[in-house]
């Protein structure tokens, strides 16, 4: 085993990473890569800005203002079905957050199914762990049970009104269908054609953890109490499911053509969840009223912001993450578990703290969406969970969670030391450290992110131990989930130690707070072993090559997505290179999510071609993990994160803002010449607008939100016009290698371009390359 050098020579691109150079990444000079220097030796003093002769007044034409603008772009997204969808991951999918249905043929019957799930529904029993004892738990499904034989279906599932309308044909007549899910209540209404009739029935389903499908329940485990139903004097039908502690409520009722039906939950209530189903429908007073309030959620959801690329298919699949994502979280509500509001059989009905949480919520930042952040209210709202979690010893100052846990993050952390995961804790909140920096919250900064990470990282201070070399080193850790544990410093858990003390005496700065481990903070970043290397680059650990294959990406976090080790120091290029190809030349064990990573990694990097490359593995229905038809993803069961993972590569070829600089189209791929993005949110809270056609980069329009410091890469070349939103010219210093630092002050906007001005149009760009609609169509 080797140490990480200090120093590695920088290599030609072609030879290392890929082929293509994303114009704003880096500048090509004479076939060579120059990145950027370090933030260190930036030229503090001010330059003469390069700025055009053109001061006429600006103002960006959004043809995206309309109800119907939106609905013409939108609808050439939607899922469409021609067939009728047979498993979950064909079927069309609903939800608000909590209550959460797929629609698909009923297995071996002749009717369809409509699940019946909700992301509070879970056990309370601790003692039997979270795949057991605190895990999701079912709670049913309607089916529509037609009179005649299935022939036909003709769907679509809209995405500006989050409805999924239709017919359904059988040999009897046609079923007319529209559903939709808002305020905790399913919707639908069904209209009977020909001979045809309406029939629903609802089926509850045993609360039992999905897990059984793969072992038998634990020793000393017992079954929760049978379910039990009544009819109310207004007619509305209950299914009462009492737990161990607590109490799940199916409440529904039938009106004419609308059946509308709502789940209540509560512990440690035992009668709470049934007063809550019933609370909830009785606010409803029919299927249209329902649809008004939410398709007017959903219609200002979709204009926070835009993003338009020629390939059909993957503009479709981004859009329909954000309607997934969108219905599957909301900020105050539980943290999505593994599958989401949509509970099916499955090994994993839990949330996982050591990726897929992570994975899940990257998307929201750039596209605008942090009233999706359940993550981050989640870890404000349990604190005192997560000091239990420690061992008592340590629970004075230190907090953590375990590899799986319920909706308030109910599992104990190992000690380092004993050979399991002790940083997912530390990794969650790097998510909430960027929602931080993409709205500068400093609330969120304050309550949240500096008081849970100073007890994660605190957690890991207990365990560092002087070596003879003089270095601060930690016992032995798993990285997630290698099968071989390191004797000790696990670059897993190295990353994220580097990352928590850097971001505590950031974060002690930005609060004014002179807090007394900021020297202990300093003193572990000065003296913390260097991360374990070798010929093939990172590590897993100590001792320990990566030398099987591995799904996850835990021992490159330093390279994504803390971006600790990065492209754009030269000495590190090298090391990132080998260490990535050697990731993936070692795939046996790859699934969706390696291949987002990957994507993700080269995007960094600048070489978008060789990012989609990666990134189409995914969608490739050869590999033997790809996106399935309705966009969702399964391994041995239900995962929501790997596609919400590849929105997430798509925003890193488009635009980042690590580091302290904001990207413009860093790493586009080749093949699409033109891209236009509106109000993507960057670190430092700002929103951008920028247009690419033809290969280049038109304009770039961006605003401040908290008035931090702006430095552009803007990826333009030639004369610069510089212009804030009343035609003045901005303030600007030339950092070099295509950087330029721009005042701009809280509320204002910037317009940047090149030569003579552009038509400043934020509009849908022409598809160069069609596919077909997702779903069955």
């Amino acid at each position: 085993m080797t140490s990480q050098p200090g120093k590695h020579s920088p290599m030609p691109r072609r030879a290392v990473i890929g082929t293509a150079l994303g114009g704003a990444a880096a500048v090509t000079l004479s076939g060579t890569s120059h990145a950027a220097p370090p933030l260190s030796a930036e030229r503090s003093a001010e330059a003469a800005p390069v700025i055009g002769r053109d001061r006429r007044p600006w103002k960006l034409r959004d043809t995206m203002t309309t109800d119907a603008a939106w609905n013409a772009f939108l609808r050439g997204q939607d899922l469409l079905w021609t067939k009728l969808p047979t498993l979950w991951h064909e079927g069309p999918f609903l939800g608000d957050g909590l209550l959460g249905s797929m629609i698909y043929r009923e297995p071996g019957a002749n009717r369809i199914r409509f699940t019946v799930q909700h992301g509070r529904v879970q056990d309370h029993r601790p003692e039997f762990g979270s795949g057991w004892g605190t895990c999701r738990l079912p709670v049913g499904h309607l089916t529509l049970d037609p009179v005649g034989t299935i022939t036909a279906v003709d769907w679509r599932l809209s995405l500006w009104n989050a409805e999924l309308t239709g017919t359904v044909t059988t040999t009897a007549g046609t079923l007319t269908l529209s559903a939709l899910i808002h305020d905790e209540v399913l919707a639908v209404r069904v209209t009977a054609g020909g001979d045809e009739q309406v029939t629903w029935t609802f089926h509850p389903e045993e609360a039992i953890s999905p897990r059984k499908i793969q072992e038998p329940p634990p020793a000393g485990y017992t079954a929760n109490p049978p379910w039990t139903t009544r009819t109310t004097t207004d007619g509305t039908e209950q299914v009462l499911q009492p737990l161990t502690g607590g109490q799940t409520a199916t409440a529904y009722r039938r009106t004419g053509d609308d059946l509308l039906l709502s789940v209540g939950h509560s512990h440690p209530s035992d009668t709470a969840a049934s007063a809550a189903s019933l609370r909830n429908l009785r606010r409803v007073t029919s299927y249209g009223a329902l649809r008004r309030r939410h398709t007017r959620w959903w219609h200002a959801f979709y204009r926070k912001s835009f993003v338009s690329f020629p390939d059909q298919r993957l503009q479709s699949f981004h859009w329909i993450q954000l309607y997934k994502i969108a219905s599957a979280s909301r900020a105050g509500g539980p943290v999505m578990a593994t599958s989401g509001p949509w509970l099916e059989p499955t090994p994993w009905p839990a949330v996982w703290w050591n990726l897929n949480v992570q994975l899940e919520y990257w998307l929201i930042h750039g596209s605008n969406h942090l009233e999706l952040d359940s993550l981050a209210t989640t870890l404000r709202q349990n604190q005192e969970q997560l000091i239990a979690n420690v061992p008592a010893p340590y629970r004075k100052d230190s907090s953590g969670v375990g590899r799986s846990s319920d909706m308030f993050a109910n599992r104990g952390v190992a000690v380092p030391g004993a050979g399991n995961e002790a940083g997912n804790l530390t990794w969650a909140l790097h998510n909430v450290w960027l929602s931080y920096r993409h709205t500068m919250d400093k609330s969120l900064l304050r309550d949240t992110v500096y008081p849970v990470l100073r007890r994660a990282v605190t957690y890991y201070l207990h365990f560092l131990t002087p070596g003879s070399d003089g270095k601060l080193h930690l016992p032995s850790t798993l990285s997630p989930e290698y099968p071989v544990v390191p004797p000790q410093d696990t670059n897993y858990d190295l990353a994220l130690i580097r990352w928590g003390c850097r971001t505590l005496i950031e974060s002690a700065e930005l609060l004014g707070l002179d807090d007394e481990l900021i020297p202990r903070w300093q003193e572990v970043l000065a003296k913390l072993t260097p991360y374990p290397v070798d010929d093939n680059g990172f590590m897993i650990g100590a001792d320990t090559p990566y030398a099987q294959s591995h799904r996850h990406y835990s021992h490159l976090l330093m390279v994504y997505p803390l971006y600790l080790v990065n492209w754009e120091q030269p000495e590190n290029r090298e090391l990132i290179a080998k260490s990535v190809a050697h990731w993936q030349a070692l795939n046996s064990a790859h699934r969706g999510y390696s291949y987002t990573g990957a994507a993700s990694m080269y995007a960094m990097t600048g070489d978008g071609d060789t990012a989609i490359t990666y990134l189409r593995k995914f969608f490739d229905t050869t590999t033997r993990y790809p996106c399935r038809a309705n966009t969702h993803y399964t391994e041995a069961g239900p995962v929501i994160e790997t596609p919400l993972s590849a929105s997430q590569s798509l925003h890193d070829m488009f635009c980042q803002s690590w580091g302290g600089v904001i990207r413009v189209f860093p790493a586009v791929p080749s093949t699409w010449a033109d891209v236009t993005l509106h109000n993507f949110r960057t670190q430092g809270a700002f929103l951008l607008s920028a247009v690419r056609e033809g290969g280049k980069t038109r304009f770039i329009r961006i605003r401040s939100e908290a008035g931090e410091p702006l430095k552009l890469r803007h990826g333009l070349s030639g004369t610069l016009t510089v212009l804030l939103d009343d035609g003045t010219p901005a303030r600007t210093r030339d950092l070099g290698d295509g950087t330029l630092a721009i005042d701009l002050p809280r509320g204002r906007e910037v317009l940047v371009h090149a030569g003579a001005r552009p038509d400043l149009v934020i509009a849908p760009v022409a598809l160069s390359e069609p596919g077909p609609a997702w779903g069955l169509p």
